[in-house]
């Protein structure tokens, strides 16, 4: 596996899987990671993302704790929140942590009613998960990782205004950002929602 002190239940998982060999970026990265440092991939690979995203949030929370979500992840759309969904719950088999997916077909009370049993990650595309925070629907004091992935794909449709107020609603907390490419956009974005950032690519 060749992760410095990876958490033993998650590797054990990841064996299970057959992921035997991790992207060079996640290698590299990991410590970083692990510091609770703001960190920014530029990344071409789908599964590759996925399998860092799962990695680094089950690394970092490793095991349930209290009620309210400690990693918030959101993605450009429902179908990738199920598949993130489905990659995560995978690799945090051993590790009991709760994950919950919402979406714009997801139902808002419902959603607010699970989650309120107590969960770990949650996992949203924009617009629900603003809208799921003008109505209480859950509690963002906790959260140890705020995590975007395709970050350049929703700064092309105009959601910076949603992304913006999710950062600044959460304040201080380990970010980390997916992008398949850097632009003038996504830089900027980066420069007022973190403070010191570390960039880390897969191009050779």
């Amino acid at each position: 596996m060749k992760l410095k002190k990876i958490n033993k239940n998650l590797e054990r998982a990841l064996i299970e899987n057959d992921l035997l060999e991790v992207s060079s970026v996640l290698k590299e990265a990991f410590g970083t990671i692990k510091s609770g440092s703001d960190v920014v991939f530029k990344m071409e690979n789908e599964l590759e993302r996925d399998e860092l995203i799962a990695v680094s949030v089950i690394q970092r929370l490793e095991k349930p704790f209290m009620e309210s979500p400690r990693a918030l992840i959101v993605v450009p759309e429902k179908e990738d929140a199920l598949q993130l969904f489905e990659t995560i719950e995978l690799y945090a088999k051993y590790t009991g942590l709760r994950i919950f997916m919402c979406h714009e077909k997801t139902d808002l009370d419902e959603d607010k009613n699970l989650i309120s049993l107590g969960i770990d990650v949650l996992i949203g595309t924009p617009e629900r998960l603003n809208l799921m925070l003008s109505v209480a629907g859950y509690d963002v004091n906790q959260l140890k990782m705020f995590v975007i992935d395709n970050l350049d794909e929703m700064l092309r449709k105009r959601l910076e205004t949603r992304l913006y107020r999710l950062s600044e609603t959460i304040g201080k907390t380990q970010r980390m950002y997916l992008t398949h490419q850097e632009t003038d956009r996504l830089e900027f974005f980066v420069e007022k929602t973190m403070l010191d950032s570390y960039w880390f690519s897969d191009e050779e």
